[in-house]
């Protein structure tokens, strides 16, 4: 049965979600925290992520989360605290004592699994459940996981791509690569120093991924012009850059991609192939609303491929779902 402090959430790299029955999605905002040299917390989220690449020496604007994992144990902890008072402000009640389902990356060992539970408790909850985030995709995108059929599920989110094949509510098969979000970034950022002798932060790299950032697939070109800071002389340097040119630094992470979407196609049981064939793939996260990716998929895999009515918002919907299930979950133990 729902409790009304019962909560769903994401804990994701990029960004933090929590769902409630009541209001669905109470808080939404990046996984980003800002804190002072004596390491007190200054701000979270939004207010913080405004801060990367801009703070004084005095501030340090941080990711707890890397690789969809727990980084900084003491923060996440803390980012938890504050996102949870901020829903709690939001619904008008104190969340008091919840019991919550929390998303995990597949593949999550034992350790980081214990980490997550115990950051999630020192936020205040009272259970804690785990759900694996491509399971808890499927359900937020309304797929019938709990039916003996083959659920294709390509999670592109901030730290990892997990790729996994569902069946009577469980996990079949499933592969995770290190190639997402925060990579391209990275891939971005590296691209402009190497190529360009450019210097950009964090923010502009996103900015230029989701403006002219494709897939390897035939695209009209777009040109973007990029403000940073120039390697040789260390002034202020524009430049106008090529979507084709973005590309081609993306196209090899966008390979191990495929790779791992191969690899669990070909673990699959033989009863569920023709499945796949007739449902295709579903794409979640914030990686599949990244020009082309779809008809990239489509192509190369020769399955339909799919995306997610809200991909960024499917995992957290997935927890709340899951939250009407909780007594078959798996509890984590005190």
């Amino acid at each position: 049965m729902w409790n009304s402090t019962d909560i769903g959430i994401d804990l994701g790299t990029a960004n933090l979600l929590i769902y409630t029955k009541s209001k669905e999605i109470v808080f939404d905002e990046p996984s980003v925290v800002a804190v002072d040299p004596a390491g007190r917390l200054i701000a979270i989220g939004n207010e913080a992520k405004v801060m990367l690449g801009k703070t004084p020496e005095q501030i340090t604007a941080i990711r707890p989360l890397r690789d969809g994992v727990i980084a900084d144990y003491d923060m996440t902890a803390e980012l938890l605290k504050s996102a949870m008072a901020k829903a709690s402000k939001k619904l008008g009640q104190t969340l008091r004592k919840p019991r919550v389902v929390v998303s995990i990356p597949c593949g999550a060992t034992s350790v980081e699994q214990r980490a997550i539970v115990d950051a999630v408790k020192s936020g205040g909850a009272k259970e804690v459940h785990l759900i694996e985030e491509p399971v808890a995709a499927a359900i937020g995108a309304d797929l019938p996981v709990s039916e003996p059929i083959a659920n294709v599920i390509v999670d592109i989110g901030g730290g990892t791509t997990e790729v996994a094949i569902i069946s009577f509510g469980g996990v079949v098969s499933s592969n995770s690569v290190k190639f997402a979000g925060d990579k391209m970034d990275e891939e971005i950022i590296h691209h402009l120093r190497k190529r360009h002798n450019l210097i950009i932060g964090e923010q502009t790299a996103e900015a230029i991924k989701k403006e002219i950032g494709f897939a390897p697939i035939a695209h009209e070109a777009k040109t973007m012009d990029i403000r940073g800071r120039d390697v040789v002389t260390g002034l202020p340097k524009t430049i106008s850059l090529h979507s084709r040119d973005i590309q081609q630094c993306l196209k090899e992470g966008f390979e191990t991609i495929l790779e791992a979407i191969r690899t669990t196609l070909e673990q699959c049981p033989a009863e569920l192939s023709g499945d796949i064939v007739d449902q295709g793939i579903v794409l979640t996260g914030g990686g599949a609303l990244m020009n082309g990716v779809q008809d990239w998929l489509s192509q190369v895999i020769s399955v339909p491929v799919h995306t997610s009515p809200d991909p960024m918002k499917a995992v957290v919907f997935g927890t709340g779902k899951a939250l009407g299930t909780i007594k078959t979950m798996r509890k984590v133990a005190n």
